[in-house]
């Protein structure tokens, strides 16, 4: 088989397998049929939300240890006379500057892990308070 035919027959299989469909779902399952399309573990949440905080703590603990050191070789250096002593600073400066930047990144997967779990709270409170009165409706229709 050459490239061509491989490649035409892959690209039709492709299409038929996101072909559109229409009043239908997928046989493996799909929306509706009482199988829930969210589902979030609190659990889950919490547990990354509590492992991005502990690396945020103790990467602002060991991720500066380097950082004083660095800084006074530069300025021994550029006080030497030596051209070295400003590429140092830099990845000084560098340094700082990136550890600030996954410093922030885990608080805020931390902070987000936690909002998400509060907020799932807050929707599924909401949720069961809107679908109170519809089953109500639904006992007198019946």
């Amino acid at each position: 088989m050459s490239f061509e035919e491989e490649w035409a027959a892959l690209r039709s299989a492709a299409a038929e397998r996101t072909a559109m469909r229409v009043n239908g779902v997928p046989a493996e399952g799909g929306s509706g049929g009482g199988t829930a399309d969210l589902v979030v573990n609190r659990d889950d949440l919490g547990a990354i939300g509590n492992d991005a905080y502990a690396l945020r703590t103790r990467l602002a603990k060991d991720g500066d240890h380097a950082r004083p050191a660095t800084f006074g070789a530069a300025i021994a250096l550029t006080n030497g006379n030596f051209t070295s002593g400003a590429a140092v600073l830099k990845v000084h400066d560098r340094w700082r500057t990136h550890l600030k930047t996954l410093l922030d990144s885990c608080a805020h997967i931390s902070n987000h892990l936690d909002f998400t779990k509060a907020q799932h709270a807050r929707d599924e409170v909401k949720i069961v308070g809107d679908l109170a009165p519809i089953s109500k409706l639904t006992e007198y229709m019946k």
